[in-house]
């Protein structure tokens, strides 16, 4: 009789843990069991430079969505992005959908700044309006880079026109350069 009450109560044990890991997968991996209410709106980019798929949609900081899947089109070379977007949270066809990065060299999410239309997206509907997403290694070198440019434009602005010289001309004194 102990043998089975030591057996019982091992067997409840070990049920209840993984009933726990089962939980704690879920919950933290985010996975859907019951699969939710979504519909799917699409976005083109011009460059997504490191968003991937199951980055987060957001709209004022809040999740709303994620990235369900990323593919070319092959008609303007663009990244096509397909979102879904819980059914709870209507957008509007002015919405503007924009590449973000969390923090500096965080992960990259798409923010959505909704618009004022009466006009709301339907299940396959395109946001129109887009940002690319900003690339910081591009940034980067042209900051790092950006005196030698600068340098230039100032000594072409220090050359007198061609047909300049010392005196004046049409009221004006002409320095000597």
């Amino acid at each position: 009789m102990k043998k089975t009450t030591v057996e019982t109560s091992v067997g409840v044990f070990v049920l209840v843990g993984l009933i726990c890991v089962g939980y704690l997968t879920v919950k933290l991996g985010k996975l859907e069991l019951m699969g939710g209410h979504y519909y799917r709106v699409h976005a083109r980019f011009g460059t997504i430079s490191g968003l991937k798929v199951g980055a987060v949609v957001d709209i004022a900081g809040v999740q709303v969505g994620q990235v369900e899947r990323i593919s070319l089109n092959k008609d303007d070379m663009a990244a096509d992005v397909r979102m879904k977007i819980r059914d709870d949270v209507p957008l509007t066809d002015d919405a503007i959908a924009s590449i973000k990065t969390a923090g500096l060299i965080g992960d990259k999410y798409i923010k959505i700044q909704p618009g004022g239309s009466d006009v709301i997206l339907q299940d396959g509907d395109r946001i129109r309006e887009t940002q690319s997403a900003i690339d910081i290694e591009e940034l980067i070198g042209k900051y790092v880079f950006g005196g030698v440019d600068e340098k230039v434009t100032r000594d072409k602005k220090q050359q007198p026109a061609p047909d300049a010289q010392e005196g004046e001309r049409n009221g004006f004194t002409v320095p000597k350069i």
